[in-house]
């Protein structure tokens, strides 16, 4: 075989190792610092190492509502189910849905469990309560010119503008802040009057302490904040705790905003129906709801005496939960119809109306499962994965040491990036994507040992093929990369194929298997790319491993090598050992 002509690189060579090697050295630092920096040094365990309850909530059909157990309502209830979750003060819990009937509430340990299962998977306590005034959760340095939620610096300017203003911290709804509440068109008998644009006292309202605003409501509005889920959570739970016919403090579900409500003026379970609409006329999403006989009743003597009043005070205030979801403003006396409008998107329309129609939780559950998983269980589990884990690791490595002696040293080196990056980039998605480490993710870092060793002996096997050939061995690192390189992208890929099937077709904790092994399996080929081949191909050059000791793992005489190739002469002499394809 001719060798290869001067001033060019044999095919699969690698010009510039260094600088792989620094760039992934830069990789490791930069994902270490930021582990550190972001307080997040340990994975986050999931409820089968850490322990705490799991509860299991299968949807029911209702009758006259077949049709109710589809993907919108299973989202809104995980987005309900999950608020209750956090108004307990729970950390780091989690609720997703299972399957298309089920959804999972994890709750860490050091949670009360009989309030956990009262509180996840029952109806939850709507209501509709008169606003008395408002207050940004955040002093503002002017006070609002307009309706709640339109101060300038926070929430945008008032006008088109204010109907931004509902994206708040989510930035997802696209609905005003206030709304508009309504008569429906089949219960007017005269067209709606103009929105009151009576502006607001130019002092904030909790200074001003307006009628119905006691000086202990004024110090509980001033106490209160909304900024942080910890503080909503906590102010919605105080607001929920308290009873119908005495007014709270409560903070808006979208936004930095926090009211004072009085008693309830219409019962949550009086509402009959509620669906969202796309108005032809006026181009744009409503929200239709109607009441029984006693909430009609209630419903239209509340209104009527809301519509003489002024801004906020003429706002009906929808509670779920003791948090604000929407507080449209009253211009009429309304009785058993009325609809609601603003600046909503199809979205948030059908979010409101399910929470209007159903109670809070779009559908009604029963719990199917509920599992409690003590600490110590877990941590024996745990304790169980990792011991597993290092024997699998000890047995990996003494077989390198064994068989290929000073290659050894690479494949170490090599298993050790890996394992810094898995754990870093795994204690960072912890609180970036919500991700868990749990038992079955143990199982797959495991089995990712065996893949990533199964990298670097496919490329050690075709340097010593090369070697045997009779090829020296810098050339033989260069030559023998091409073939392994093919190898190991196709074993790889065969295993991210399988690990993103199994991700797909599975729920629950097998999911955290598939997850965790398809990032091993990118992870292995970074590191078979960019630290693995680099540093052979630095090593090679040293007289260690280009001089063949006997202790380097690549001795022509071990390996049976053939006389070394000459220029100018192509061999056709086959090795008796069969060679890979």
């Amino acid at each position: 075989m001719a060798a290869p002509k001067k001033g060019r690189r044999s095919p699969g060579a690698h010009g510039k190792p260094g600088r792989s090697l620094i760039l992934i050295l830069l990789v490791l630092g930069g994902l270490t610092g930021g582990m550190f920096l972001s307080g997040h040094t340990t994975p986050r365990l999931g409820i089968d190492l850490a322990g705490g309850t799991s509860i299991t909530l299968e949807a029911k059909n209702q009758p006259g509502k077949a049709d109710a157990i589809n993907p919108t309502n299973m989202k809104t209830a995980v987005g309900i189910i999950e608020r209750r979750v956090n108004g307990l003060g729970v950390s780091e819990a989690e609720v997703q849905t299972q399957g298309d009937r089920h959804i999972i509430a994890n709750i860490p340990r050091g949670t009360n469990e009989k309030q956990a299962r009262e509180q996840v998977g029952t109806t939850a306590k709507l209501a509709f309560r008169p606003v008395l005034t408002y207050a940004p959760s955040t002093p503002q340095p002017q006070p609002s010119p307009s309706k709640p939620g339109g101060e300038k610096g926070e929430q945008g300017e008032q006008g088109d503008k204010g109907d931004k203003a509902e994206q708040g911290e989510k930035g997802d709804q696209g609905r005003a802040v206030t709304d508009d509440l309504r008569a429906a068109p089949a219960d007017e008998d005269k067209p709606s009057p103009k929105p009151d644009q009576t502006k607001p006292p130019t002092t904030p309202p909790q200074q001003q302490q307006p009628p119905g605003v006691t000086p202990e409501l004024a110090k509980k509005l001033q106490k209160i904040q909304c900024n942080t889920k910890e503080q909503r959570a906590k102010a919605s739970e105080q607001a929920a705790a308290t009873e119908p016919d005495e007014p709270i403090a409560a903070c808006d579900a979208k936004q930095r905003l926090k009211y004072v409500l009085g008693p309830v003026g219409v019962d949550g379970k009086n509402v009959t129906d509620a669906k969202a609409q796309f108005d032809q006329q006026r181009g744009q999403w409503i929200v239709t709801m109607s009441f029984d006989d006693k909430g009609s009743k209630a419903f239209g003597d509340t209104t009527g005496e809301l519509a003489k009043k002024q801004q906020p005070q003429n706002q009906f205030a929808i509670a779920l939960d003791g948090e604000v979801v929407s507080a449209p403003s009253v211009n009429q006396r309304l009785t058993a119809n009325a609809e609601i409008s603003g600046s909503f998107t199809q979205e948030s329309a059908e979010e409101l109306g399910n929470i209007l129609s159903y109670g809070a939780l779009p559908l009604t559950f029963e719990e199917s499962d509920v599992t409690t998983v003590t600490a110590a269980l877990g941590s024996d589990q745990l304790q169980a994965g990792l011991i597993a884990g290092a024997i699998g690791l000890a047995l990996v490595i003494i077989y390198l040491v064994a068989y290929y002696r000073g290659l050894s040293l690479i494949a170490i080196l090599s298993l050790l990036v890996s394992a810094v990056l898995t754990y870093t980039l795994m204690s960072l998605l912890g609180p970036a994507i919500g991700f868990a480490l749990n038992l079955p993710a143990v199982c797959g870092a495991i089995v990712a040992i065996g893949i990533t060793a199964d990298s670097f002996i496919v490329y050690f096997e075709r340097i010593r093929d090369e070697i045997r050939e009779g090829r020296t061995l810098r050339p033989a690192v260069e030559r023998g990369w091409p073939r392994a390189r093919r190898t190991i992208l196709v074993s790889d890929f065969v295993s991210f194929l399988a690990a993103a099937v199994l991700f797909i077709v599975t729920v629950g904790k097998v999911q955290g298997f598939a997850f965790t092994l398809g990032l091993t399996t990118l992870l292995d080929v970074v590191v078979v790319f960019f630290f693995t081949k680099p540093l052979m191909t630095v090593l090679a050059r040293g007289k260690f491993f280009s001089s063949g000791h006997p202790w380097s793992g690549l001795d022509p005489t071990r390996l049976g090598a053939k006389p070394p190739l000459r220029r100018g002469r192509r061999s056709y002499a086959v090795s008796t050992d069969p060679k890979e394809a």
